[in-house]
């Protein structure tokens, strides 16, 4: 259970945030893992600490990696988990047994680690090298925040790729792969196979391998390093797959065969085929990390699915009238956006309330969610890589026409346009989508005006 902080450990955490935001950010990662290993090692290896499940992909890492750590929790195990990025305050990316690290303790774990950052930021820049970055000193934190814990099992998800990420400073023994597509292909590479090589950077030698459904160009890269590693695979459709899933109240019904049996009818409060998906995955994940032949429990699948959260994936910031977030933020996330919609919900007439950063594929965005019908509002977050709402409404125009588009500058006043719209008649929907830092936005504003039940 989370303690409340006073307002002097809010203080001090919220210093802690700034402390990483004055360092190089999460938008211009450095291709290395040399600094995050010498401050670990500085540290003495508390990325050793605990055995570690590795999370990549490109859509559905936060969700897979959520139900991994809980279902862990279920089975009587104490977690640490990292994801990233934040929604609303960044102490949510270290969560310790399920709660977001305690603002007293990330203020004290982070006084004792920054006179090593610093030391690692001196030697960096006597070799003319960039500092530790933001994403690097918070992987940094968050092992020192594990081994401080303690914890039995680290679920760690990448921030960007694997190969180079800095939380790859860590072998794990079960890498987890997610479905690969096009995104950061300035980073990455741009095809599925390039970007599928620097995400296989996380398979480290002996580890078991678990993978969603991929391009035949992805699987085609993921063998071939598991090959060279020594590893082994397991693969959707063949080793574990979704069996059935079926709309239920607040969520669905999936049944899954996973690597050592079947599990029937379990309850998962989350939406969407690729959440029925992300959940075998999961399943498949932790009896790899158990041995990969012992079935889990019913009692244990049971508490851990049914009391997993994902939010910021189809996730209601209000109910009268409703409107949803889903922190689709690229094509492929976009489209599985549109099927849940489809299967979950019976909305009359839609409103998309869109924001988009700049380094995201916009009209591929776009033209995912077009076939909705429904008509867009612009917007932007308060990002400083977000579209400016005029541009961005105008290439959202081109694509599904004039007729279709509004825009408004301030997400707040977006929001109560979207709801004053969506009050006027029944089965009217929002969604607000295009960018993690909108859905993280819309939710402070939810949070703040209580819109929540009503």
């Amino acid at each position: 259970m989370s303690i409340e902080s006073t307002p002097d450990e809010r203080d001090a955490a919220d210093a802690v945030y700034a402390a990483l935001l004055a360092r190089v950010g999460e938008s211009a990662p450095q291709p290395r893992l040399d600094a995050t290993r010498r401050a670990v090692e500085l540290l003495g290896d508390p990325h050793r600490a605990a055995p570690v499940i590795h999370l990549t992909g490109t859509n559905g890492k936060t969700s897979t990696s959520r139900m991994i750590e809980s279902i862990l929790r279920a089975q009587g195990l104490r977690t640490g988990l990292l994801t990233s990025p934040h929604l609303v305050r960044f102490t949510e990316r270290i969560r310790i047994d399920g709660e977001p690290i305690g603002d007293e303790a990330v203020a004290r774990i982070w006084a004792e680690v920054e006179p090593f950052i610093e030391l690692v930021d001196t030697e960096l820049a006597e070799r003319v090298e960039e500092p530790l970055t933001f994403f690097e000193a918070l992987t940094v934190l968050a092992f020192a925040a594990f081994a401080d814990a303690p914890v039995d099992v680290v679920v760690l998800e990448v921030g960007m790729g694997g190969e180079w990420d800095s939380t790859n400073v860590a072998d794990g023994q079960v890498a987890v792969f997610t479905p690969i597509a096009l995104d950061h292909q300035a980073r990455l590479g741009n095809t599925v196979a390039e970007i599928a090589r620097t995400k296989a950077g996380i398979i480290k030698p002996d580890a078991a391998v678990v993978t969603a459904f991929q391009a035949p160009e992805a699987l085609e890269v993921l063998h071939e390093v598991v090959a060279a590693k020594g590893a082994s695979v397991a693969v959707e459709g063949g080793a574990f797959a979704v069996l059935d899933s079926r709309v239920a109240v607040g969520g669905q019904l999936v049944s899954v065969r996973g690597l050592a049996g079947e599990y029937r009818d379990l309850a998962l409060p989350l939406y969407g085929r690729h959440q029925a998906e992300n959940a075998a995955l999961a399943i498949a994940a932790v009896e790899a990390f158990l041995g990969g032949s012992v079935r889990l429990a019913d009692d244990v699948l049971e508490e851990g699915l049914g009391s997993v959260s994902s939010p910021g994936r189809l996730h209601p910031i209000s109910t009268e009238p409703t409107v949803l977030v889903d922190a689709a933020h690229n094509p492929h996330g976009a489209a599985a956006l549109v099927d849940a919609l489809g299967e979950y919900f019976d909305f009359d007439e839609l409103l998309i309330v869109l924001g988009v950063l700049g380094d995201k594929d916009a009209s591929g965005i776009v033209r995912a969610l077009e076939p909705t019908g429904a008509r867009f509002l612009v917007t932007q977050s308060e990002s400083d890589r977000a579209v400016p709402a005029g541009e961005l409404a105008a290439s959202v125009a081109a694509i599904v026409g004039a007729d279709r588009v509004d825009a408004a500058e301030r997400l707040d006043d977006a929001l109560d346009e979207a709801r004053d719209w969506a009050s006027r008649a029944e089965k009217r929907g929002v969604v607000v989508t295009g960018s993690i830092t909108l859905v993280g936005d819309a939710l402070a504003i939810a949070e703040n005006r209580e819109w929540v039940g009503r």
